[in-house]
């Protein structure tokens, strides 16, 4: 089990620990900003097919029933754009980071083969790759990388930590190299709901890929748009050349999502209202503390979408921390997403009306 566990780097958040205590002692209590989990009620008619659904005594299927087949295809034509979706085409997940952590060990990379992702990236590409014993390599342009190698490529837009939003001529032309070049592209487009001064494009749309899904892969989850974290409810959809041979292998490990989750997401993903619902309180929130931030000498850069404001005061992102801490704030330090990140702080808007209006207050 160490072999397996010295591959891994040191857990990140464990650095934020005494950052948290310190913001704990406020006399008005913390305000979380660090991670963005959210806090917001699950909607109502997810939480009934939920317990509609709560007699399943027998064991799902990884493949997922019809119904949410069906949920699953029907949301990616109506939301994304994408055309010709069948079953083949989608697989249902335990979370969409089970799935970032693992997929490089399911498409049997090893020593040797590369794992490419941004720069600035959400650490469980890197640890993937790792857990595979894969090589990784960050990139600024993924058309820069040599592509030697090169077994997948991670695109992730809107962007985790910088809410960077690829265009629909960057991802056209990113998918035409890699396609050249014979490497998979994985999009993260877990934020995709979640654009406020731009709108994200997938790579499922056919202005992107051509109408073709050969060599593209798309993940969404459901934990940021219809509040359903903790239900670990999450699917990818793309190239069935890809997805046939991952279905089997998952199949023998049992990676199955719970019959109850299947019939919530059917529900969620049927339902358009909980959703702008939701992106009106982000929206609300994501206003009021970039208001406070810009007043209180931060500069914001990029942030065109995600749940997150991503900020600096051009000084070591752990300054920024530990003075956000002393004001009983606490921020994520960029440099949990690369070195490149060690001037930025990521701050996340899911907390609270009654918690925001603190952070702005203290701000």
């Amino acid at each position: 089990m160490s072999a397996v566990s010295d591959r891994l780097p040191a857990f990140p958040w464990d650095k934020l620990a005494p950052y948290k205590k310190t913001a704990e002692a406020h006399p008005d209590g913390i305000v979380d900003l660090s991670v963005g989990t959210p806090v917001d009620p699950v909607p109502e008619l997810v939480q009934k097919a939920l317990i509609d659904a709560a007699d399943s005594p027998g064991y799902p299927t990884v493949w997922g029933t019809p119904a949410l087949r069906d949920a699953i295809t029907g949301w990616l034509e109506r939301r994304l754009g994408a055309r010709g979706v069948t079953h083949r085409h989608v697989l249902p997940v335990v979370g969409s980071k089970e799935l970032v952590a693992w997929l490089p060990t399911q498409l049997g990379l090893g020593p040797g083969d590369k794992v490419a992702y941004p720069r600035l990236a959400y650490p469980t590409y890197e640890v993937g790759a790792r857990l595979a014993r894969a090589d990784h390599e960050v990139y600024d342009d993924p058309r820069e990388l040599d592509p030697a190698g090169l077994r997948l490529l991670w695109l992730n837009s809107p962007s985790n930590p910088t809410g960077r939003v690829l265009g629909k001529q960057e991802l056209t032309d990113v998918i035409a190299w890699a396609r050249a070049h014979d490497v998979l592209v994985v999009s993260d487009e877990c934020y995709l709901e979640l654009g406020w001064e731009a709108d994200p494009v997938s790579v499922l749309h056919p202005d992107v890929n051509g109408g073709s899904y050969d060599g593209i892969v798309a993940v969404h989850s459901l934990s940021k748009r219809s509040n359903l974290a903790g239900y670990r409810a999450a699917f990818v959809a793309g190239d069935p050349a890809v997805l046939g041979p991952l279905l089997e292998i998952r199949r023998h490990g049992g990676m199955m999502t719970s019959a109850p989750t299947q019939a919530a997401v059917v529900a969620a993903l049927g339902d358009d209202a909980h959703v702008h619902e939701q992106r009106e309180r982000y929206a609300a929130r994501r206003e009021a503390l970039r208001t406070a931030l810009l007043a209180g000498g931060f500069r914001i850069e990029h942030s065109e979408a995600s749940l997150y404001l991503w900020a600096t005061r051009d000084e070591s992102c752990w300054t920024t921390v530990a003075d956000l801490a002393a004001r009983g704030i606490l921020v994520a330090p960029g440099e949990f997403y690369g070195e490149a990140g060690k001037n930025h702080i990521r701050v996340a808007f899911t907390a609270t009306d009654e918690r925001v209006r603190a952070a702005v207050s203290r701000l």
